[in-house]
């Protein structure tokens, strides 16, 4: 199984209580601290506003941060889960990721996916549009970056974007281009866009739900001749993890305390996937157990959010030294 690590960049307030000054200090840390250990990539979110509440707490923009990490890291890879097809022309991201790709010696990884979060989506001008708008958007997204970073340009005259002889120049240093993931289970349409382009999917990392969209990936991968296989099947896991069940506990309570000021009303219902162990929380032996009956659902890739990372680095030192050698 192979492993990557998101960094706190602000979103899920996970920076609250540090001065922004420090921010980037903060996560210039972590991800070198990643960077000399055993992740192969490391991971931030494409948001603008807060979750579970939009508020006034600091969000990083992420491709700003692909650009710093790529500057500031020798050796780990660098993506996002999953950058919104709509934020950005398809044809200037494709020019983006290329130059950071070429800053960081070829190190970048396209996370991509249709968007989902309303409130950033209008606050920002771009509208809302239907979902199968979104998904028509991400299809011919990824057809433009696809022609940019094979060829280095691209033309497209579709029914959300229009270029013509779009000039995307270096191409990215990774023969073939960046590789793409694309993110999310919608079994209609999102699943089938993966059957068409991705390298990577990700998609839930609850088991069951897994196993199901796998299936259904499958399907539409045998609908176009295209072997499965080819394909690496990722999730995401939300990680708190333990030596004993009173120190997993003590490390909730913790990070409930840390946000109930900023969530407020909204704060039980934050930590009930965490509370309720839907998330990956447990000791070393049962996140261990969790993951292993993941790889044998087929997920070859895992990567792990820390909710206390920025405050505390020991649960992930815990998950480095004792859960990842056992899996890897």
């Amino acid at each position: 199984m192979r492993f990557g690590i998101f960094i706190p960049q602000g979103w899920r307030h996970d920076l609250v209580g540090i001065e922004t000054a420090d921010h980037w200090r903060v996560m210039a840390t972590l991800a070198q601290h990643a960077d000399q250990g055993p992740w192969e990539s490391l991971w931030v979110y494409d948001h603008f506003h807060t979750v579970p509440i939009p508020s006034e707490e600091a969000t990083h923009e992420a491709w700003t941060l692909m650009s710093a990490f790529a500057a500031a890291t020798e050796r780990i890879r660098l993506g996002q889960m999953c950058t919104c097809m709509g934020y950005r022309n398809p044809a200037y991201l494709a020019k983006v990721a290329a130059t950071v790709d070429m800053i960081s010696g070829g190190r970048v990884e396209m996370g991509i996916g249709g968007g989902w979060y309303e409130h950033e989506w209008r606050a920002y001008g771009y509208g809302f549009p239907a979902i199968g708008d979104r998904l028509g958007m991400l299809d011919e997204g990824v057809d433009i970056m696809r022609q940019a970073w094979s060829t280095g340009t691209a033309t497209l005259d579709g029914t959300h974007y229009q270029v013509d002889g779009a000039i995307v120049r270096p191409l990215p240093l990774q023969d073939g281009g960046i590789p793409i993931w694309i993110a999310g289970g919608g079994e209609k349409v999102t699943l089938k866009i993966a059957a068409k382009y991705a390298d990577y999917t990700n998609w839930s990392s609850v088991p069951e739900e897994f196993s199901h969209k796998r299936s259904v990936f499958e399907g539409h991968c045998a609908a176009i001749g295209r072997d499965p296989g080819e394909v690496v099947m990722t999730a995401n896991f939300n990680t708190v993890v333990g030596e004993t069940e009173g120190e997993v506990e003590e490390r909730l309570d913790r990070i409930e305390a840390r946000l109930a000021p900023f969530l407020g009303d909204r704060t039980e219902a934050y930590m009930a996937d965490y509370r309720s162990r839907r998330a990956l929380v447990g000791t070393i032996e049962q996140v261990s157990e969790r993951l292993d009956d993941m790889r044998a659902r087929g997920l070859a890739y895992a990567i792990h959010y820390f909710p206390e990372h920025a405050y505390d680095r020991s649960g992930v030192d815990l998950f480095e030294r004792d859960v990842i050698p056992s899996l890897r």
